[in-house]
């Protein structure tokens, strides 16, 4: 049977990647050592490198560029809606009346 899903907070994953490049662990060793998997570490490492100390916002605090693809894709929801409507606009009053 597979373990629930578990969430890890910023402090604990910072830790973590901190002990594979700070104390200069293997990552398979933290692994082990926290009870997480490998791939999991590599993806939380990759990111701090990245990003640094703000590679892990939380839930309430997402990054500045992960608000503006939501916005933009938000947008262009709206937009699509609008066109839409334009196109059945002009069909219907090109149309002769009948």
């Amino acid at each position: 049977m597979a373990r629930p899903r578990a969430t890890y907070t910023a402090e604990f994953k910072l830790s973590a990647v901190k002990m594979i490049t700070d104390q200069k662990l293997a990552v398979a060793e933290v692994a082990r050592r926290l009870d997480v998997g490998e791939n999991l570490l590599r993806q939380w490492k990759k990111a701090f490198l990245d990003r640094g100390d703000a590679a892990f916002p939380g839930h309430g605090s997402p990054a500045p560029a992960d608000d503006e693809v939501g916005r933009l894709r938000a947008e262009v929801t709206r937009l699509k809606a609008e066109r839409d409507l334009l196109k059945k606009a002009a069909a219907y009053f090109a149309s002769p009346p009948t």
